[in-house]
């Protein structure tokens, strides 16, 4: 079965990493395209799932570079408004396992813009899901834009959240006290173990999944770095392994094993309502699956998700 289309929403950022530079007082820098749900976007199209990114694209010269970059996977731009304003950049510092910290250049970016009449003119139908997260639903003037239009999108679609804190840039008290209302209406739950120590310090994973289960969650699932990940469907539990990879970095690994998630779920035509038609088994074979997207993204530089055809390079895991 051919996946339905999924439709994302949030934004784009410069994603520039140091490089050699050729004199002691110069600062080389590769600019690649990220931002968490743009790397979703691009990961669903490349896997061959019909993507919508719903963004605001500035005509800067990092803007032209998104817009290149979707367009070339294959992402539907149609929605996607030509903001004034400049684009978001970060700054990545990669650790010695790969894993980056970030400086963020974000006052006033096109990304945080949203009004309620550029949102009231997309179109949802044949739209299966919706996934947003990270700084689009925090960041305001557009966050609170971005909420009421999930509202109004859950009566329609299967509705995905990753919120991928950002403590440098939004206080994690800011998405703790907005958690609440995103569970009440997000059917999918996607969050990384540093998420959780942000938002919950010290309540272990399986306890944290009872009380967003409680507040109106069906699916939550916790990626846990080489620990695999843990997913919850309604309480019941299941862990899934990571696929053993060479780790160039880990950029964009989440929002790549999100899109896998979400892609392995719309191939079995279970998204576009309220996850009424899954169960636990499905779950494990679409985190599975999942793990193979992450484990391809973290053996290349950036945020660069795999094609459908690179996923032949790693064996499946059982069941995926």
């Amino acid at each position: 079965m051919s996946p339905s289309r999924i439709t994302v929403l949030g934004e784009c950022v410069a994603d520039a990493f140091t490089e050699p530079a050729h004199a002691p007082d110069e600062l080389a820098l590769r600019v690649l395209p990220g931002g968490g749900p743009a790397n979703t976007a691009v990961a669903l199209a490349r896997l061959g799932t019909p993507a919508r990114f719903l963004a605001r694209l500035s005509g800067d010269v990092f803007g032209r570079l998104f817009r290149g970059h979707l367009e070339a996977s294959g992402v539907d731009l149609s929605y996607a408004v030509a903001a004034p304003e400049p684009s978001t950049l970060a700054v990545a510092e990669l650790d010695a396992t790969g894993q980056a910290a970030f400086s963020f250049h974000a006052q006033n970016t096109a990304d945080w813009q949203w009004t309620s009449a550029e949102l009231a003119r997309v179109d949802l139908s044949g739209t299966a899901c919706v996934h947003t997260g990270s700084l689009a639903l925090v960041r305001e003037p557009g966050g609170a834009v971005v909420e009421r239009f999930l509202e109004a999108t859950a009566a329609q679609a299967t509705v995905s959240i990753d919120p991928n804190v950002r403590p440098l840039l939004v206080d994690p008290e800011v998405y703790r006290a907005r958690l609440a209302r995103w569970c009440a209406l997000t059917d999918i739950l996607r969050l990384s173990s540093d998420d959780l120590e942000l938002l919950l310090p010290g309540i272990s994973p399986e306890g944290v999944c009872d009380t967003w289960h409680a507040a109106g969650v069906r699916l939550v699932v916790i990626t846990l770095g080489a620990d695999g990940a843990l997913a919850s469907l309604d309480g019941e539990r299941v862990r899934v392994p990571a696929v053993a990879t060479r780790v160039v970095d880990t950029v964009g690994a989440g929002d790549s094993f999100t899109a896998g998630l979400l892609h392995h779920l719309g191939t079995l035509g279970l998204l576009g309502g309220r996850l009424d038609g899954v169960g636990l088994d499905e779950v494990a074979e679409a985190c599975r699956f999942g793990a193979r997207v992450a484990a391809l993204t973290c053996s290349v530089a950036g945020p660069n998700p795999p094609w459908r055809e690179r996923l032949e390079q790693l064996a499946p895991a059982a069941g995926a």
